[in-house]
């Protein structure tokens, strides 16, 4: 979602609920709240399930985003399941500094697509390029070669520096 700005002098058009799935400690929370709110917080907290809104503008419509940021675990498969049926899009996290965040994805993906049936709107998100000089295990090509499998788009992110966070 390019060019997103929040308004709030225009009557809402669209409520979409996006659900955020990935292993524990990939930066789900950091990338929603550096998204919502602007800020970047450095202590891990293990993460049950957190919802956020947020109104943003895009192509001229207004939108209410609902934003769950889910566990990072299969544990709570009947909250995931139940977050899967309700939501229209999905954002599908991994660690670029963590290859086994990587190879998870398509569990996750696959758990995804049993409910939906049909492509929903995703965007891959590899986290953490701000460490990527001295510990990524993931390169950029696997994570676009995934993206472009799914037929989803793709963004390498760093919540800390709050770049393509807004992408």
């Amino acid at each position: 979602m390019e060019h997103l700005k929040t308004s709030s002098n225009q009557s809402l058009n669209h409520e979409y609920t996006l659900c955020v799935f990935g292993e524990g400690a990939v930066g789900k929370t950091s990338l929603t709240t550096q998204f919502v709110e602007g800020v970047f917080t450095s202590k891990y907290h293990t993460t049950i399930e957190d919802v956020f809104k947020k109104t943003i503008e895009v192509d001229g419509k207004r939108f209410i985003l609902e934003i769950v940021d889910t566990a990072g675990t299969e544990n709570f498969t009947a909250m995931r399941d139940l977050n899967i049926q309700h939501s229209q899009g999905f954002a599908i996290v991994y660690s670029i500094t963590s290859q086994a965040t990587f190879d998870h994805l398509h569990y996750i993906y696959n758990q995804i697509m049993n409910i939906k049936k049909e492509q929903p709107a995703m965007v891959l998100v590899g986290n953490k390029i701000d460490l990527s000089g001295m510990k990524r295990a993931v390169h950029r090509e696997k994570g676009q070669a995934l993206a472009d499998e799914w037929k989803c788009s793709f963004y390498e992110t760093s919540a800390k520096d709050s770049i393509n966070v807004h992408e």
